[in-house]
């Protein structure tokens, strides 16, 4: 059986749900609610007389969505107790907790996303700008897409804005792995949105006349001069210098090597500029034909979006805390943190925790991962922290980051509700 939810928001109020049932077609819509209408109650009735937006989402399901959210907001209060709980939207909590450490208080403030109870929520990684060299505060990046919840996301270059690490969204790979960080994989599928995660490592490669050379990452600083690496027009307009003893090959958006040169390439649109030694890429042929493909290990085939951190908090439900195996000995100690995990039930849990000063004084990376457990993920992983951390939901910061605002970031993970 059809059922028709009715989203009902007025003056930016949070949502109250009204199900009529028995819907066979979203066409015969307008006739229904005609009728619909003239027997809901006075009090539904006014709230549609003073300009309130109806957004219908079809469910094909009898599930009982009313007592879903009862049942949620009771799981919440039971999970949150202490903490103060603001409802955001359908489906989006948001929690004020404070913590003691030794006598010492922690500020901290979740969100928590349920998509079971409002499959309309869209997460995803956003960039600053359309350009990797970029930086904006996290209310800049957050209305780009009208979203009601952002937090700081993935490393990134403080000169340049450009993230250090994997960032995939929608499908397009903006840059790849380092040292095979921790990533989280968001999968949108016709069944809703699932995570998983796990340390990623790229596998990508140039295909030419029956032969392949191996892209060692993609928009990322060299690391060592016999790297091969791709560059797309999210880089800029051109590729940097090569190295000593090496060469730019060009490949158009229709995968034919357009130039090849020791000197910078501009990047082709759609296409890519490859750079690295001639030892590597002096067989490939200008004029050719040559095909750049990008996977990932994992094989994440049907992958929407990735955003990777470091280290790992929560691995298959257990702490887990791989800081020297991903080279981020620099992070540790009493810090401002920024996490994101998910619950075996498909919950999504970002967290952010203020820290370095008198009123919060931040966690430790075991501190944080036990809190992640607390919290019930069952993966979880650390995001960039200390002065980048910070915490979005609707038009405002909640937290309270170092710098009034938080500082300039690179990019940010977005919640936004498809149909407000």
């Amino acid at each position: 059986m059809d059922t028709l939810i009715l989203s009902v928001r007025q003056h930016g109020a949070p949502r109250t749900i009204v199900r009529g049932i028995g819907i066979a077609t979203i066409l015969g819509f307008v006739a229904i609610t005609t009728n619909f209408i003239q027997g809901m109650p006075i009090l539904a009735k006014d709230l549609l007389a003073h300009n309130t937006a109806i957004t219908p989402i079809l469910q094909t399901d009898t599930r009982n969505i009313e007592q879903e959210i009862q049942d949620y907001n009771t799981e919440i209060r039971n999970k949150y107790k202490g903490g103060v709980v603001y409802d955001v939207d359908t489906g989006i909590k948001h929690i004020r907790l404070k913590k003691y450490i030794q006598g010492r208080p922690v500020n901290i403030n979740v969100v928590e996303i349920n998509q079971n109870i409002n499959p309309n929520l869209k997460i995803k990684p956003q960039l600053a700008s359309n350009k990797l060299a970029a930086k904006r505060s996290i209310t800049s990046i957050a209305k780009k897409e009208n979203s009601i919840v952002a937090i700081n996301g993935t490393f990134f270059k403080p000169q340049t804005g450009v993230p250090l690490g994997t960032l995939m969204i929608d499908g397009k790979m903006y840059t790849g792995p380092i040292y095979d960080r921790v990533a989280m994989g968001i999968f949108d599928g016709k069944d809703g949105t699932t995570f998983d995660m796990s340390r990623v490592q790229l596998d990508a490669k140039i295909r030419n006349n029956g032969s392949e050379i191996k892209i060692d990452n993609i928009n990322q600083p060299r690391m060592l001069s016999t790297y091969v690496l791709a560059y797309t027009p999210e880089w800029g307009q051109f590729a940097p210098p090569s190295p000593k003893e090496g060469i730019q090959i060009a490949i158009n958006s229709e995968n034919r090597i357009t130039n090849i040169s020791t000197s910078q390439l501009e990047i082709p649109e759609n296409g890519y500029v490859i750079v690295g030694p001639k030892s590597k890429l002096g067989a490939l042929n200008e004029k050719k034909k040559a095909t750049v493909e990008i996977k990932t290990i994992p094989d994440w085939e049907n992958v929407t979006h990735i955003i990777s951190g470091g280290p790992y908090l929560i691995k298959n439900g257990n702490v887990f805390i791989d800081i020297q195996e991903q080279k981020l000995l620099a992070i540790g100690g009493r810090n401002p943190r920024t996490a994101i995990g998910y619950t075996a039930d498909n919950k999504l849990i970002l967290v952010a925790v203020d820290g370095r000063e008198n009123y919060s004084i931040g966690l430790t990376l075991n501190e944080l991962a036990n809190l992640m457990k607390e919290l019930g993920c069952v993966n979880a992983m650390n995001l960039d922290g200390g002065g980048s951390t910070v915490m979005y939901v609707n038009g405002r910061i909640v937290n309270t980051p170092q710098n009034q605002g938080g500082i300039a970031l690179s990019n940010a993970l977005t919640i936004s509700n498809s149909q407000s």
